[in-house]
């Protein structure tokens, strides 16, 4: 799942390079995805009123309710 979401993120920024996404196990069954991105990069990920992220964390949802895993997606300074 880190995959899927580092390429969307690279494909919205300007600086790719920055772009850093983790994926952190918490429990049996969530999974929380860190992604950090430069400054300047911030609102292009996040979108006008959190319509990006927003779009991003419901993929996420429906690959959670396929996998029955959870997914946390987390926009990190």
């Amino acid at each position: 799942m880190r995959e899927t979401v580092e390429m969307i993120v690279k494909a919205l920024v300007n600086d790719a390079e920055a772009v850093d996404v983790r994926e952190i196990e918490r429990d049996g069954k969530t999974t929380l995805i860190e992604v950090r991105v430069a400054a300047d990069d911030m609102g292009k990920v996040i979108g006008r009123q959190g319509k990006t992220v927003r779009a991003i964390r419901s993929l996420l949802y429906a690959v959670s309710m396929k996998r029955g895993r959870r997914y946390v997606l987390d926009i990190v300074e």
